[in-house]
């Protein structure tokens, strides 16, 4: 299964998050891909990380609560082994992130 929203389509550490449990975005991460996830997590729970975390695209503490709100709403829960969500970003979390944004975005399209 391929990534489907603008914001995550294409990028290869999303499609390597989407498959491969060695993929996960986990707190202390860094990079354009946080950013992405930040964006994402800002347009889709009303959830604004640290500006100090944003500035450098940094999965900070702010940023790793908001993820665990994010997927603590949505039930986002790996039931084989967990019995309460977690704050990182992995199948699961990137699966729904992308298929919520992807709505999002083509709202945005027609609202433009």
């Amino acid at each position: 299964m391929a990534l489907i929203s603008k914001l995550f389509k294409g990028d290869r550490i999303f499609e390597r998050c989407l498959v491969n449990d060695g993929g996960h975005i986990t707190p202390g991460s860094k990079g354009f891909h946080v950013a992405k996830i930040q964006d994402a997590l800002m347009k889709l729970e009303g959830v604004f990380p640290s500006r100090a975390e944003r500035d450098v695209a940094f999965y900070g503490p702010t940023t790793a609560k908001a993820v665990l709100s994010y997927k603590t709403k949505r039930r986002i829960i790996n039931t084989t082994y967990q019995h309460a969500p977690d704050n990182i970003v992995g199948k699961m979390t990137i699966k729904a992130m992308d298929a919520e944004m992807a709505v999002y975005e083509s709202r945005q399209r027609l609202v433009n």
